[in-house]
């Protein structure tokens, strides 16, 4: 059955070779697309981030696509934007220093770094008058950023509102700037909750914003991402799912507000999204989904239907940016070969080094791509001593993607910050079996 199912792949695989066409096939499926969704096996994989970076180029220099949200906070996102629309006199790297919470390799990275400088590029050999392309964040982890980005806003434009503020955000004063101390202790009843004022101030800057331009617009983001990173910091001191659909809730009403924004202002907007693929795939075609965890790729579907393209990555082996646990440092690790029966030991049996490979309506025999298989999932951490357990997980590849972007071997995201752990050396050319 796998000799068969190879076989179709293979003829039904578009082989990237590096060449100016190579994505023709993604850009057909994109043409009636307002959301092209690209994820990403890893958060530490270079070639990953570099054929994202060479697909969205050309839906934005080709199919008119004016923003890419990034799984990143909008504040610090928004400061990349900002310079990217020639908005700022600092340099790109500049640009990027907002990213200081861990994993700061994600953004602060050589390939991000060329893909903002290009788009600076881009925008600038726009004529006046049309709409530059930007970039944008989408998670919820800034609570204390945003708060500071809604106050600094309204101390410019309404001091007296800005006092307000003050005072409604001030319940969060008392935790040291952690959030997840504000959480624990508003969880335990040990402060008050601050889920009515950050809300009181979203419905403030909501009505602002209609009126305000972009700046407001981005004001109302911040205080709409401190109401949901109220909550999320509470659930994570309950239910792991709980919190993990309150991030991917927030991720997609991020989307669908930055679509009708700039909707409003430029004329019917598109937007590539760049996250992990956990978030881009449909959930309900994984044994996440099974367990009750929703997601951004099922969320969109439901709302946009074939106006969403859903593109995942895979890898088989290679080496990436990660880190051994939480807050620790950036390490190139090796990949280990995929598992056997899983997705990627599947793609890597057809024997072709790159390609992309279209799921809807997949046939007959690509058919069996609707069935479960294991998927690997490194996020920030891996944990190759435990990978079974740690980073694989069931799902129908073809229910999950509209298509699949497979890159057999990877090299490790280069951070800018390179530290004496990340210069290990690489593997040798015979990896894995070192012959």
């Amino acid at each position: 059955m796998d000799r068969e199912l190879i076989d179709a792949i293979r003829a039904s695989a578009h082989l990237l070779g590096g060449g100016k066409r190579d994505h023709d096939p993604l850009l057909r499926m994109a043409r009636d697309a307002r959301l092209v969704l690209l994820g990403e096996p890893t958060h530490g994989s270079h070639d990953v981030y570099r054929e994202r970076t060479r697909i969205t180029q050309r839906l934005i220099s080709e199919l008119g696509f004016t923003g890419v949200v990034w799984e990143a906070d909008w504040p610090d996102a928004d400061r990349a934007g900002r310079w990217a629309r020639a908005r700022g006199d600092d340099d790109a790297e500049s640009a990027l220093s907002g990213f200081e919470r861990f994993p700061t390799w994600m953004w602060r990275n050589t390939a991000v770094l060329e893909f903002l400088r290009w788009l600076r590029r881009w925008n600038e050999s726009l004529p006046a008058a049309a709409p530059r392309a930007g970039v944008y964040g989408m998670d919820l982890y800034s609570l204390y950023r945003s708060v500071q980005a809604v106050i600094r806003y309204l101390d410019e434009v309404d001091p007296a509102a800005a006092a307000q503020a003050r005072e409604r955000y001030a319940c969060f004063d008392h935790h040291g700037g952690d959030p997840q101390a504000y959480g624990y202790a508003a969880r335990l009843g040990l402060t008050p909750e601050c889920e009515r004022a950050a809300l009181e101030q979203v419905e403030e800057l909501r009505q602002r914003a209609a009126r305000d331009g972009d700046d407001a617009f981005s004001a109302e983001q911040n205080a709409r991402l401190a109401r949901n990173a109220e909550q999320y910091y509470r659930s994570l001191f309950g239910s792991r799912i709980s919190s993990w659909n309150l991030r991917d809730r927030h991720m997609a009403e991020t989307l669908e507000a930055l679509l009708e924004h700039l909707s409003r202002r430029d004329g019917d907007a598109r937007l590539v999204v760049w996250a992990h693929n956990s978030h881009l795939g449909d959930a309900r075609a994984t044994e996440m989904g099974e367990e009750g965890e929703l997601n951004v790729g099922e969320l969109v579907r439901e709302r946009f239907g074939s106006e969403a393209l859903l593109v995942g990555f895979t890898t088989y082996d290679g080496t990436v940016t990660a880190a051994h646990e939480w807050d620790g440092g950036a390490e190139r690790m090796l990949v280990s070969p995929a598992l056997p029966g899983s997705v990627e030991a599947l793609f890597h049996d057809v024997a072709l080094p790159r390609f992309f490979l279209p799921l809807r309506d997949p046939g007959e025999v690509l058919g069996a791509l609707r069935e479960p298989r294991l998927e690997r999932a490194i996020g920030v951490i891996y944990r190759p001593a435990t990978e079974r357990v740690s980073h694989y997980f069931h799902a129908r590849v073809a229910e999950q993607f509209d298509a699949v972007v497979h890159l057999d071997r990877t090299r490790a995201l280069e951070p800018l910050e390179r530290k004496a752990r990340w210069q290990e050396p690489e593997p040798p050319e015979t990896y894995p079996s070192a012959l």
